[in-house]
């Protein structure tokens, strides 16, 4: 039998690992399509994606355009004769015109259980909302944003430490192990798509510098699944005597005071009060200084106990 012809699309870290699965398969992974470069760092220099410097790495031809919806690159694809495209954290919605060339679809791995959390960021939304599962799903896209019908759906624990790198790295293991079991699946037929319920969906949109802004008249759990959650970025932050100051790893403790008042601040961590219980920040780091744990920012900063952490740089 002929080897199926094979596109993948995708962007991020997190789509490698499928990309890896792919090259090491049956498939003839005729083409890669990813983000064009983008400038990056001090000197703005032009950086490839993470999922084109594999394809590179693999002499995988690569294809990066501006905007899917051209003609002239949607012919391109067509002239490449796909059996199956799979998409990973690709970045734009791929028009019906697109969707339509493969003969087997469109097939996409979305790192959530879909309907739940549908859009750019389910991961971060997940441990913001406190969910104690997650999972990753394939589906056949669709032209609506993560609507397709379910191809398939495993599911994990979430750990109440884990944040969001960890599980960022899980999730794309996991999806390249699911995308797998999918082809294996529907090249047997025996896969059936099933409809998604609108009515069990709810959004994931990309996140903004503002969702990192603590508010400390909230739960401790509440404040420490936004400090686990928003890690990589925007970060979870504070503003401590006008300096603004990133919290990096936190515990919930049981303790009470004034929400945003330093309970205590030893080399067992800092301790400051929310709405009920506190917060336990064991990593942490001042704007344009390292990241540093709790004792050794301690070692130099004096912090007595009643300091108030605000969320403007000049206290009311």
């Amino acid at each position: 039998m002929t080897a199926r012809r094979l596109i993948f699309m995708g962007t991020p870290a997190f789509a490698c690992p499928t990309l890896q699965t792919l090259t090491a398969r049956t498939e003839q992974l005729v083409a890669v399509v990813t983000q064009p470069d983008r400038p990056k760092g001090r000197g703005q220099k032009l950086m490839p994606t993470p999922v084109k410097e594999l394809a590179l790495q693999r002499g995988i031809p690569v294809y990066q355009p501006l905007k899917v919806r051209d003609p002239e690159f949607i012919e391109t694809i067509r002239a490449l004769r796909p059996d199956v495209i799979v998409v990973v954290a690709f970045g734009q919605i791929l028009p019906k015109a697109l969707l339509d060339i493969p003969v087997f679809g469109c097939i996409n791995v979305h790192a959530s259980l879909l309907p739940r959390y549908r859009g750019a960021a389910p991961l971060n939304w997940c441990l913001l909302n406190g969910e104690t599962e997650t999972g990753v799903t394939t589906m056949l896209m669709d032209p609506g944003l993560d609507t397709g019908p379910i191809l398939l759906a495993h599911s994990t624990p979430i750990d109440g430490r884990e944040d969001i790198v960890s599980l960022h790295d899980r999730m794309a293991v996991m999806g390249a192990e699911l995308l797998a079991e999918t082809l294996d699946g529907l090249y047997a037929g025996n896969i059936v798509p099933q409809a998604q319920d609108d009515a069990l969906s709810c959004y994931a949109p990309l996140l903004k510098k503002a969702d990192g802004l603590i508010n400390w008249h909230r739960q401790a759990r509440s404040v420490h699944d936004q400090v686990r959650a928003l890690l990589v970025w925007p970060g979870a932050w504070s503003f401590l005597n006008g300096q603004q100051i990133k919290v990096c790893r936190t515990r919930v403790g049981d303790s009470s005071g004034p929400p945003g008042s330093v309970l205590r601040a030893d080399r067992d961590g800092l301790e400051v009060a929310c709405l009920t219980g506190s917060l336990i920040i064991d990593e942490l780091q001042l704007s344009g200084k390292k990241r540093l744990d709790a004792a050794s920012f301690l070692a130099g900063y004096t912090l007595p106990a009643g300091t108030q952490l605000t969320d403007s740089p000049v206290e009311p």
